[in-house]
């Protein structure tokens, strides 16, 4: 489909997030090897139709799609081959429940179950596409519009999202900068009109935030849309935990990584200050990320950018949205946000995500006092009863007031200088002598704003010496 070619009409746009179940409902032998037929049940889309599909496999093509995923570093349960008896029937009932197994551990595995190896394996009808051939033609479609750029080489499966492809480019004006360019299918959770998504999209590369990784060039199509931004040698912050290799595929680097290590609690503070300052800028203009994880995040100068803030505009879902889903309380955008600050305030102190969700028996950490927050937001409790709120009631009220203070100081003081000024011209023009200007009025002094969200409050307390 080329960049500017407008999907087919009654196109189903899939959450790809959504974990497949596999269920082996039968095995039948056929010659020489015996077949395997599952049941595929999953949501075809966000008004939550269950679709079920029948998969025939043999145990050569688990074989081959388990080869494929070693690359992960995983033990992987696949039962062993058998070359004598792999005919008996009690063999094949053992292997039937091996094979189920193996199936529910690469479903239920958060990494591996979107992955586009098992996406294909399981559910060849909707996940048939090449990705990578789509992507070559859109870009090459844009390159052709905006020939000043040029590809240097493809990103391999870099990042998580089966239909997002990078690819590392330079702008020929400026050829030792290296850029990384990003092309997308728009998500189920695209609202916007094409007329307003365009028009949002060429504003993204004029947002300047010293904690926003900043966008060269955004554009959209009817079906995708491309993005380009500056490249970073050193990688995201997940890869400074997980002490790996940028360009390494996201398999590979994220699965089972054998060198991790959390972060110093000076880095945590700073980080986490930092991740919060920018949470609440994006909530204050009214601006939904709701993509916060530590593979979004860059590391400058022991400075954190945050990454792909178009993903909410482009309806893509969220990476921890499997988590999410569990949890009625956690239903805005702002609360992802602080939800998934938990996992990132987790993953800086232990080097490593949480094993389950919700967490009630956390590892002992270095620095006990993350505990605290970890516990406000990670709980059973907390993923019951809701997120820590933005901004409270009483902060809401404060900052209200400080506002109001703030602007009656400076209406007053504009209009004690126009009187004065008005007063000066009237003596000038009577030819009278100077007099001594009137006294601005007393103003209230304003109450310093608290500035910060309750969550970053909770932070501070904890990891800061206030």
């Amino acid at each position: 489909m080329a960049f500017m070619e407008k999907p087919s009409a009654g196109k189903l746009l899939l959450d790809d997030t959504v974990p497949l179940t596999a269920v082996i409902e039968t095995s039948q032998s056929l010659q020489s090897h015996t077949v395997r037929a599952a049941r595929l049940e999953g949501r075809a889309d966000l008004k939550s139709i269950l679709l079920y599909l029948q998969v025939i496999r043999r145990y050569s093509d688990f074989d081959m799609l388990n080869n494929s995923l070693l690359i992960s570093g995983l033990n992987l349960p696949l039962p062993p081959k058998k070359l004598i008896g792999n005919m008996d029937r009690e063999f094949i009932a053992e292997r039937q429940k091996g094979l189920q197994a193996y199936l529910n551990f690469l479903t239920q595995h958060h990494i591996l179950s979107s992955c586009e190896l098992v996406k294909k394996f399981l559910d060849t009808n909707n996940y048939s596409a090449n990705y990578t051939e789509i992507a070559l033609q859109q870009v090459s479609m844009f390159f052709r519009s905006d020939p000043k750029w040029e590809v240097v080489e493809p990103l391999k499966e870099i990042g998580w999202r089966l239909r997002k492809r990078y690819f590392l480019v330079k702008n020929k004006e400026q050829p030792k900068d290296r850029q990384v360019l990003s092309w997308v299918d728009l998500g189920p959770d695209k609202f916007l009109s094409d007329k307003d998504l365009q028009s949002i999209m060429k504003l993204i590369p004029s947002l300047a935030h010293p904690y926003i990784c900043p966008v060269t060039f955004a554009s959209t199509s009817e079906s995708s849309a491309l993005v380009i931004r500056t490249f970073n040698e050193k990688g995201t912050l997940r890869d400074h935990i997980c002490k790996v290799k940028p360009k390494e595929p996201f398999l590979k680097k994220y699965c089972n990584p054998k060198k991790i290590q959390g972060l110093e609690h000076q880095q945590i503070r700073t980080y986490g200050r930092q991740v919060l300052e920018t949470l609440k800028f994006l909530h204050d203009k009214g601006f939904p990320y709701g993509h916060l994880h530590a593979s979004n995040i860059l590391i400058e100068d022991n400075v954190c950018k945050l990454l792909d803030i178009e993903n909410s505009l482009l309806g893509l879902p969220s990476y921890y949205r499997p988590f999410v889903t569990q949890f009625r309380k956690i239903h805005t955008t702002e609360s992802i946000d602080v939800y998934s600050f938990g996992h990132l305030l987790y993953e800086m102190t232990y080097g490593r995500p949480p094993d389950t969700i919700p967490v009630d028996q956390f590892p002992s950490a270095p620095y006990t006092s993350v505990v605290s927050v970890l516990q406000s937001i990670l709980s059973t409790e907390a993923c019951k009863a809701g997120m820590p709120t933005v901004i409270t009631s009483k902060l809401k009220e404060a900052l209200k007031s400080s506002k109001e203070c703030l602007e009656k100081r400076l209406q007053e003081e504009q209009r004690a200088i126009h009187q004065h000024r008005r007063l000066t011209r009237a003596q000038s023009h009577h030819g009278s002598g100077a007099s001594s200007p009137p006294t601005c009025p007393s103003s209230p002094t304003p109450p310093s704003a608290p500035g910060i969200y309750l969550l970053k409050i909770l932070f501070c307390t904890h990891l800061t010496d206030y």
